[in-house]
């Protein structure tokens, strides 16, 4: 019988240490480290509404990103180059992004030593709300397509981001959505950083 007891203390510790792992809003204020296969992204709030995000790569070198949100790209910089996105509107204003929510911002790409060849459109659709499991974490997402649209209107990029407000951060990125190439890129761990 004293065994049984042990046994059932044991699954029921193992069970609470394994549900601590989960990162809620208040958690996520003192940063968290999301995970896949070769690529080691630790979350970091900063000042203005930016978070910062670290990549470690396992094939590649470091790269710091600088997410307005944590969903808009604003800077990148890494051995291989910078680059910057310079709206020309208050991305605050987008935010808190609600189901059904629709907006147009105006950009410049910049880089180091290259002349900006025009202006950028971002376009984010909120579609709607999800469900994404991270683990055994469930979180509540917004799905947010993005589109990139250069001068001309042509496409330059187009995905749905499965956003999370409370972590402010995307999980996964959906791409080809709708049609027989579908994929889902996404994190597989999350972590508070130690």
């Amino acid at each position: 019988m004293k065994t049984i007891s042990i046994g059932m203390t044991l699954t029921i510790l193992a069970s609470a240490a394994h549900g601590a792992e989960c990162i809620d809003a208040k958690a996520a204020k003192a940063g968290f480290i999301l995970e896949k296969p070769g690529i080691r992204s630790e979350f970091r709030p900063a000042a203005g509404g930016i978070v910062s995000v670290a990549n470690t790569y396992q094939s590649q070198s470091p790269q710091a990103q600088f997410l307005f949100g944590g969903l808009i790209e604003v800077l990148r910089d890494s051995k291989t180059g910078q680059l910057a996105m310079i709206p020309f509107s208050d991305l605050r204003k987008l935010f808190p992004l609600k189901a059904g929510a629709k907006s147009k911002t105006l950009f410049v790409r910049l880089a180091p030593n290259k002349q900006p060849k025009g202006t950028e459109t971002l376009e984010i659709n909120v579609k709607g709300k999800e469900t994404f499991s991270l683990g055994d974490c469930k979180y509540n997402v917004l799905a947010v397509k993005q589109t990139i649209k250069n001068e001309s209107g042509k496409t330059l990029d187009e995905f749905t981001a499965l956003y999370a407000p409370d972590l402010q951060a995307i999980l996964a990125r959906r791409y080809d959505e709708g049609t027989n190439a579908e994929s889902v890129v996404g994190y597989e761990v999350i972590e508070p950083l130690q």
